[in-house]
This record gives C-alpha cells, structure tokens and sequence, in this order.
C-alpha cells in the first residue's frame, strides 16, 4: 500500500497546519507529566503489595512478567496513535477545540472509560485463544501465545500508522489471535482445544466487518435527517478561517467527541486488558489467578449456587453414564462440542468438586499455591462448557434450570475473570500517552484526506453520533468494534449523503488496510509463535 497522498494546501488547511505545529505548552506539559508519575507510583504500589507475600524461586518470572507487561501496554500506546486520535479529528477540523487541549479532553475520557469498563469485551477477545494454550497460561507455550500475538499486532498498527492508514487495531489484535490458533494446531496435529474458537470468532468478525457497514449507512442517513430538521445552514457550511462554529454547534461537537473518547476507552481500552491478565496469571498466579476480593459471604454464597447447580446438572445425567476423570471429559466437550452421554455427569462430577473445594478453603485467598492453578483451570473449563450448552442448546433444559446455571456461570466469572485497578490505570495511561505522541498522522487522513471538501460541522456530527452510538451499544453487548473503521466510514458517509465527492486514493487505501489486516497479522503472529514456541 502506498502512503496517502497529501490534498493540495488551502487557507483553512494551512491554519490547521499551524495550529497541530504548536507544541502542547508547558502547563500541558506538566500536566500531564504529574498524571504519568502519579500513575506510575499507584501501578508500583499496587503490584508491590500484591506481589508482597508471593516468593518466586528465581529472578526469571520478574523479567517475564516486566517484558510481557512491557509488551502489552506497547500493544496499547501503538492503538493510542490509531483509534484514540479518530476522536478529536472532528473537534479540530471544525476549530471546536484547540487540537492540543482536544487531545488531553479526549484522553481524559478515555481514561474514565477504561477505568469503568466491565471486562465483559477484554474476555470476549481471550474467549478466542485456543482453550489450550489458556489452560497452560504459565508455561512457555503461553508465554509464546502472548509475545507472537502482540508483538505482531503492535508491528502492523506502527506500519500503517507511519503511512498514515486508519487501520483497526481490532482487527490487527483478532487477526493475530486467530494466527495463533491456527499455528498451535498445526503444530500439534489436533483439533479442537488446540486451534481457534471458530464459532467465536465468526461472531465477532462479524461485529467488525458490519460495523463501519453500519457507521456509513448511518451516518449518511442522520447527516440527510439534520439537513430535513435543522435548518440553520450553518451547520452544513465549512469552517471559515479559524473561526470556531456557533455556540450550539460547538457544544454538539464537544459532547459527541467525548462520548466517542469514553466508549473507544471502555471498548478498545479493554482489549489489551485480557491479555494483561493472562500474562499475570501464568507468572504469579497465586495472587491473580483467582479474585481475591471475593468476600467470605459472596463465597458462602458460591458454594450454596454450586450445590444448586450440582443438583440441577444431576436431573439430566445419563443414568447409564460412567466417567474416569471429569476434567478430561468435560476438555473433551469442549474440544469437540459433541455432547455425549457421559458430559452431563463429568460437568455435575465437576461442579461438585468445585463446590466442595471451595467448601473446604472457605475464601479463595487461602487456595493452597500449589493448588491455585489447577481450581483455576476446573472452574474455566466449566464456565466455558457451559457457554456451549447455553449456545447450542444441547441437551435442551428447562427456562429455570437454564436461569441456575447463568446464575452459576456468573459466579465462576466473577472469580476468575476480573482486572485489578491498576491494570486499567496502566492501560489508560499507555492509551493517553500513544494519542499525546502520534494524533497528528490520523487527524489528519480523518480530516482532510476523506473527503474532497472540507469537513462541515454537520458532517462531523452526524459521523460522531454514530460513532458513539455503534461504539456504546458494542460495549454493551461485549463485543470489539473498531473505532477506526466506524467514525472513518462515518465520515464517508456523510461526504457521499453531501455529494462532497471522496477520494478514491484514500478510500482505496483504507479499504485495502481494512481487507489486508486480518491475513496480514495472522501470517506474522503464526510465524513468530512458531519461532517463540522454539525458543522458550
């Protein structure tokens, strides 16, 4: 792909380019300089205290653990230079906000959206990664799955951002997962556990692929409906000179780029945050492996909910059933999604033994270590056998079994799928500092090089509203989305409803960033897993 060819300078972008040429002054500087310290000691604090009580025979897990997390959060600063700077290119196209103060605005929000974010998206992205390769999270096949993975996405997101492509850096993240799975199973000569989560990852590729679908069409269509409702032409009119838009439409565009900034954070911010806590847990994983803020009660809590479950799973077990080791058959449910006569029995046996090992520690802080791993990987195995039954509908169960068994799922989730506060925090800040670093390349193929006409403050409304409605409802649902391709295609869709003609280069360009990522990122992640895996 070549770069993005720039348009021909004008007055409007000649003031522009003034404006992004300014450095963002000392107070901004300090700024954001004492927000970064004072994240850095709340992170250091925090993994002082939960590492405090843990003893680790050697200096080798430390390093794994700093390079893993070095990793991760590059993976982070590289997708600041990309989706977080799609957010204020409307604010400073239209002179609505200073493109300095508009970056800081939008990192502000960004930060409370990942502060705020459930997880729900962070564990639909590792849902995807082999079962497998999740099961043996501490050995060097997962630290291989972890290292291939980012390492390739951070390589494709720095390539077309150096060439200015708003590419996705979901699509780039999903694209290297599902190279990796496709490696693993290559390499091991089995199916099943050992490869990809097709079904998974049909439905969230269909999440991504719909979604700038979704933004062009709706975008252009509420673009044509504030040009039948709204009949103040200003809004339909490019900035003139400097000059920043009317009151209300400056308050407009204000309000939609931060609601883009606070749910790219909640989304995009989330993504990297599953991966975090694989690293944590296959390194230290008697302090993350399972959620030690569970209180003594909600455990009293999990062991009643176990039994029930237990006692509902015993209605549907095969009588004739016999099993050697419920672990190995519920992994051979999974790895096959065939439900055979012995399943039922296995996942009862299964809970059961959950139940009464919880019975037994009475808090999940005083799991022995030794005995931590193993708990983690029987209560994920039963949480994910039973997503497959909710998803199949195999065996059929009656509507209030089904409601005993979410409500089980749910409490097995919320031991081991959670992520600490400072992992939020270090994400958010290596998001904040990536967009303070590399904004000015995107704003720029999102402002000018879209469009042949200069962004009107309708069209930059109409393409944020849609952003941050498709974004938030994505949020809501637990799947990724790419910012990138949503307010990208809006803005294309808003110059095709105006008939400001488009550039084909550009289009041309962002297409073939959006068609080539997928297969881009998976052959370097399967590649580098395959030298990875060699090496550890």
């Amino acid at each position: 792909m070549a770069a993005i060819a720039p348009v021909p300078t004008t007055a409007a972008h000649g003031v522009l380019a003034e404006k992004m040429s300014k450095g963002p002054g000392q107070l901004g500087m300090l700024i954001f300089g004492i927000v970064l310290i004072a994240g850095a000691i709340f992170i250091g604090f925090s993994l002082a205290h939960d590492l405090g009580g843990v003893q680790l025979g050697s200096a080798l897990p430390y390093v794994l653990l700093g390079v893993a997390l070095f990793i991760a959060l590059g993976f982070e600063f590289v997708n600041g230079f990309h989706d977080t700077a799609n957010a204020v290119a409307t604010v400073i196209y239209t002179h609505s906000m200073e493109p300095h103060i508009a970056v800081v605005w939008s990192g502000m929000w960004n930060f409370l959206g990942v502060v705020t974010s459930t997880g729900a998206v962070a564990f639909g992205i590792v849902s995807l990664l082999p079962v497998e390769l999740i099961l043996q999270v501490g050995t060097g096949a997962g630290f291989a799955m972890v290292f291939a993975l980012l390492v390739a996405a951070i390589i494709w997101n720095l390539g077309t951002w150096w060439l200015g492509l708003p590419a996705s850096s979901s699509h780039s993240l999903i694209g290297s997962i599902i190279g990796v799975g496709i490696a693993n199973q290559l390499m091991q000569a089995r199916s099943g556990t050992s490869g990809v989560d097709w079904a998974q990852a049909a439905g969230i590729g269909r999440s991504l692929v719909l979604s700038p679908i979704f933004g062009f069409i709706l975008a252009s269509a509420l673009f044509l409906a504030m040009k039948a409702v709204i009949k103040d032409k200003r809004l339909y009119e490019a900035p003139k000179g400097s000059e920043p838009p009317p009151f209300w439409i400056r308050c407009l565009l204000v309000l939609t780029c931060t609601g883009v900034s606070f749910f790219h954070g909640s989304n995009d911010g989330q993504k990297g945050m599953g991966l975090i806590m694989l690293i944590l847990i296959g390194v230290v994983p008697t302090t993350y492996a399972l959620n030690h803020a569970v209180t003594p009660a909600q455990t009293q809590d999990f062991i009643a909910v176990s039994a029930q479950a237990a006692n509902t799973l015993d209605k549907y077990v095969d009588k004739s059933a016999s099993i050697a080791d419920p672990r190995e058959d519920v992994t051979e449910y999974i790895r096959t999604k065939e439900f055979k006569p012995n399943t039922m029995l296995a996942m009862r046996e299964l809970v059961n033994s959950i139940g009464t090992e919880m019975a037994i520690y009475k808090d999940l802080a005083k799991v022995p270590q030794e005995q931590v791993h193993n708990f983690r990987n029987d209560m994920y195995l039963a949480s994910e056998a039973l997503r497959l039954m909710q998803k199949s509908g195999k065996p059929a169960l009656a509507a209030s079994d089904v409601a005993i068994l979410k409500n089980y799922k749910k409490h097995i989730d919320q031991a081991t799928r959670f992520i600490p506060l400072w992992v939020k925090v270090a994400v958010a800040l290596a998001l904040g500092l990536g967009t303070m670093v590399g904004w000015k390349r995107i704003v720029v193929t999102v402002g000018e090089k879209i469009g042949k006409d200069h962004l009107t403050y309708g069209q930059g409304a109409a393409a944020e509203i849609t952003a941050m409605a498709t974004i938030g409802a994505a949020d809501g649902l637990g799947l990724p989305v790419s910012t990138t391709h949503v307010l990208s295609s809006g803005v294309a869709g808003t110059m095709m409803a105006n008939h400001s003609g488009l550039q084909l280069s550009t289009v041309r360009n962002l297409a073939l960033a959006w068609v080539l990522t997928l297969p881009a990122a998976m052959t370097l992640s399967g590649f580098l897993f395959f030298a990875f895996r060699k090496l550890f």
